[in-house]
């Protein structure tokens, strides 16, 4: 550790318990909209930018220091662990994960193989080591959902409405199950790693899970998150949650064994909490907004900070989504700041 002092807010925030000031991270704090970043990936791949510690830690740590975020999220893709199980995954500049050998049939989930993150993954475990050592901000760290892995893993690629994936579960329930069961199995092992390596709290991206009805969540994905959290319960970090256009399933979230729920734009806190979710929210400003003047960000941000301090559990200052790379660096910094005054005690 630095010999500055270590601020907590947001880990104290986690369990309801008082804050200096409301904490503030953004997903996709690191990468796209700085000019630093920018500069990094004319020469390196994401891939090649997560393969040196040194480097991936310097993406983490700079958006920490220049906005004076209450925490950092480790620079990685939710693909990582997929080729230690035998997927053949690609980064495609534009498009996104791009799968060569989708899985089709029971056959391709049953050739699934299982991650040794030490074995595998070293050079994740090695950046988080060394944040540690760099960061007065907690750490945190995450893995994809089986279904939103599942759903690239199946269609190939990204997609629009998931029916290939939807298909596959509908029709091929015994393989469908299998298929959740190692993938969860592989998240726990991979996020277990990351917390032994030093990561202070675990997020789990289901991006794409907003495509399923409260029904099917229930029915064919509850029991794979349900066996993640449980797993990672024992950890002693905090777990949060997140998906996209989801809102529908955020009660279904609280009922896990996890400790803050996530909120897109779309659910106001406000509502989130007349429906019953006492957890610790995080959220939860439209990213788009970041492209309005700032008298709009700051009576939007307002808006959320009023309705989080009056959540019953712990509140997160954060984005429905992740910032876009037309954001400028400027406006996150002053959206910090003023989330930082406005609530400071």
């Amino acid at each position: 550790m630095t010999t500055q002092t270590f601020n907590d807010n947001f880990l104290k925030a986690v369990k309801g318990e008082q804050v200096s000031r409301v904490p503030v991270w953004y997903m996709r704090q690191a990468g796209r909209s700085q000019p630093e970043y920018r500069a990094i990936k004319e020469k390196y791949s994401l891939f090649e930018i997560t393969h040196q510690p040194e480097l991936c830690a310097y993406v983490t740590k700079l958006p920490v220091d220049q906005y004076d975020n209450d925490a950092a999220i480790l620079y990685k893709d939710i693909m990582t662990p997929l080729p230690a199980i035998g997927i053949d995954v690609e980064i495609k500049a534009g498009i996104g994960p791009v799968i060569s050998n989708p899985v089709r049939t029971l056959q391709d989930v049953e050739k699934l193989g299982t991650i040794n993150p030490e074995a595998d993954v070293p050079y994740v475990l090695d950046t988080i080591k060394l944040l540690r050592e760099q960061l007065t901000v907690p750490l945190i760290s995450f893995g994809g959902a089986p279904f939103t892995l599942a759903s690239y893993m199946i269609e190939g690629g990204p997609s629009k409405n998931y029916n290939k994936t939807k298909a596959f579960m509908y029709s091929q329930p015994e393989s469908w199950f299998l298929l959740m069961d190692k993938l969860a199995d592989m998240t726990i092992t991979y996020c277990k790693s990351q917390i032994k390596a030093g990561s202070q709290a675990i997020q789990i991206f289901d991006s794409w899970v907003g495509a399923l009805n409260v029904q099917d969540y229930r029915t064919f994905i509850k029991p794979a998150m349900h066996k993640i959290f449980t797993a990672l319960k024992e950890e002693n970090v905090p777990l949060i949650m997140f998906g996209v256009g989801a809102s529908h399933l955020a009660n279904e979230w609280h009922d896990l064994p996890l400790d803050v729920v996530g909120l897109d734009w779309r659910l106001s806190i406000k509502e989130a909490g007349e429906r019953g979710i006492k957890k610790a929210v995080q959220g939860n400003l439209d990213p788009a907004i970041l492209l309005a003047p700032w008298d709009v960000i700051e009576s939007r941000a307002k808006e959320i900070l009023d309705q989080g301090l009056k959540h019953d559990g712990g509140f997160i200052f954060n984005l429905g989504h992740g910032v876009f790379p037309q954001v400028q660096p400027d406006t996150l910094r002053r959206l910090t700041a003023f989330v930082h005054e406005y609530t400071a005690k």
